[in-house]
């Protein structure tokens, strides 16, 4: 089972998320701090423990906006140690979530923290540590796929998705009312929507074929208009997307 530590400056959130923790079967033991710097000291002393030893610590449960030395700080500062635990960001923020997986988090749970979310972040870090075998997942709705949104999870359909870029471990999900954070690699994307007419673009752009609305060329320079945003399309993709836009007209 997991040995974890809970980080939050914020009194109310941290017994929340101490409590929420406690109650999963995968989470041996569950400690709290009111701060990184107070999270750094515990750290140290686990990993002066060693990973078996009596205050060895597996995952970190952290916060980011924290008065002094923040979330983020605290993470860049375990790079740098040689089995630091595992870090899953639990913050009010989507904006930090690139610079998060940067930083090789297990995962980005967005306040308020609903009981399910957080069980997944949990099962990622149990995963990691080999602390329970790997249960199988139903499949996923082939037509929609999973947003997070200020602690909800909403569903939006594949077929409205106009483009998508890649930001790190992320990829962001462009409709024609928004655009939405995902945790799965572009390349992942690319191969899961081949047959639904989505192709690549440029290394950052992945765009889907009915949403094109022009094909530009200009001074030796392929460029498309999708969903009202020009993208440039790279040489190495610009003969094959031109054959696809043929073929289909």
């Amino acid at each position: 089972m997991l040995r974890a530590l809970a980080v939050d400056d914020e009194r109310p959130s941290l017994e929340e998320l101490l409590y929420l923790l406690s109650a999963d079967p995968r989470i041996g033991s569950v400690e709290g701090a009111g701060d990184a710097t107070e999270a750094l000291r515990r750290i140290n002393r686990a990993l002066a423990s060693g990973p078996g030893g009596p205050d060895a610590l597996d995952v970190v449960f952290l916060d980011i906006q924290m008065p002094g030395l923040d979330g983020l700080d605290l993470a860049r500062l375990l790079t740098g140690f040689a089995h630091p635990p595992l870090v899953v960001f639990v913050t009010a923020h989507e904006d930090f979530a690139v610079q998060a997986f940067d930083l090789k988090a297990v995962d980005y749970v967005l306040k308020p923290v609903r009981k399910e979310r957080l069980a997944e972040a949990v099962r990622r870090a149990a995963e990691q540590r080999g602390a329970t075998p790997r249960i199988p997942v139903s499949e996923p709705d082939p037509d929609h796929i999973p947003v997070e949104l200020g602690g909800v999870t909403r569903f939006v359909a594949v077929d409205d998705i106009t483009h998508v870029e890649a930001q790190g471990d992320y990829a962001r999900l462009h409709t024609g009312r928004g655009s939405h954070l995902v945790r799965i690699p572009l390349s992942t994307l690319e191969e899961r929507w081949r047959a639904r007419g989505f192709v690549r673009i440029h290394r950052r752009h992945l765009v889907a074929l009915r949403h094109i609305g022009e094909l530009r060329l200009d001074a030796g320079t392929v460029s498309v208009l999708v969903g009202g945003e020009e993208l440039q399309v790279s040489r190495r993709h610009a003969r094959e997307l031109r054959d696809l836009l043929m073929r289909r007209s």
